[in-house]
């Protein structure tokens, strides 16, 4: 339906709803509890990641930084009616058969995925496919949720290594590696996980996806800043491990260490991210609310119409979600 049909649509005065949003809205909400219903393991162990393991801790904003993204399209969203769209339904079926893969051979991070996923094709299906346009930044951001960063410890450890020695060297202190392993006169450093910096890391991604979606609109500005959220703080924390080896040869390795995670965990990450943020601001040409595809753009898209003629009853897709979400389960199950 084109903005302009749509904004006629009654209005529910009761819950200040368009009339049109209100089946749509209820089949995603009974959708969304098959597909959670059917994927609990998947979801149960990334609860768990966010609430009990430090590393993931920021992901539990997540949801509420989709619910703002979305909140920031609200006069888009109230010109549209959504519309079924039921090509996605192949995307929820892939998704959970990816989910089933992931169950099947012990690979979290896919079967979490594939979760994740699920859930996102259903609100493409049961939203349409314009509406899911408009909502594409929220969408995409919601990836997010899937724990990610065990798999990338090991090279950071590495990584931090190398650059803790070679700017201890360089300071004059004498010093050998092994492995993650740093002799110094002061006494033995390890890189351990916990110093591998994959927190930062994830974290300042996360924030460079979201400010490069909400505030700049030029796709070398955010190419650029993204880089400088991947290589920033793998550099940093190779600096913030050298500054404490060399801190040790002076007041001790025990009394450094423990200055090390008051500062780094406190002082260190603001100041990177402060100046990380304030030396990309100027180049902020947008604001939130105009994240994604303009209304009037995706309007223009002559295939947008054109793939909107393959619609489905809410009902029917509801349906056919909560099928797929019960084979897929059934099939773990064989």
């Amino acid at each position: 339906m084109p903005p302009e049909a749509a904004s006629l649509a009654p209005a529910s005065a009761a819950a200040g709803l368009p009339a049109a949003w209100r089946a749509p809205l209820a089949a995603l909400a009974v959708a969304a509890l098959a597909l959670v219903t059917a994927t609990a393991d998947a979801w149960g162990a990334m609860v768990h990641q966010w609430w009990n393991i430090d590393t993931y801790n920021h992901l539990l904003l997540v949801p509420f930084i989709v619910a703002w993204l979305v909140a920031l399209k609200e006069r888009d969203l109230a010109r549209l009616a959504p519309q079924p769209f039921a090509p996605a339904l192949v995307a929820v079926a892939a998704a959970l058969g990816l989910w089933v893969g992931g169950e099947r051979l012990g690979f979290d991070l896919v079967a979490q995925a594939g979760a994740v996923l699920a859930l996102q094709a259903a609100a493409v299906t049961l939203l349409g496919l314009r509406v899911s346009l408009v909502l594409a930044v929220p969408l995409a951001f919601a990836a997010f949720l899937v724990p990610f960063g065990d798999e990338i410890i090991a090279p950071l450890q590495s990584l931090t290594a190398d650059i803790a020695i070679a700017l201890t060297r360089w300071s004059g202190v004498a010093a050998r590696i092994e492995g993650i392993h740093i002799h110094t006169p002061a006494g033995l450093f390890v890189v351990a996980e916990a110093c591998s910096g994959v927190k930062f890391l994830i974290a300042m991604v996360q924030l460079g996806a979201l400010v490069c979606a909400v505030r700049f609109s030029r796709w070398r500005v955010r190419i650029a800043f993204i880089a400088a959220c991947i290589i920033v703080p793998i550099l940093a924390n190779g600096v913030r491990a050298f500054a404490t080896i060399y801190v040790a040869q002076i007041i001790g390795a025990e009394r450094a260490t423990g200055f090390d995670h008051i500062v780094y965990g406190w002082i260190f990450f603001a100041i990177i991210v402060a100046l990380l943020l304030g030396a990309a601001w100027r180049f902020a040409t947008r604001e939130p609310e105009t994240h994604g595809w303009p209304l009037a753009a995706i309007a223009g898209w002559r295939w947008v119409a054109r793939a909107e003629a393959f619609r489905i009853a809410p009902i029917g897709a509801m349906l056919a979600i909560i099928a797929l979400a019960a084979i897929a389960a059934l099939g773990l199950l064989v």
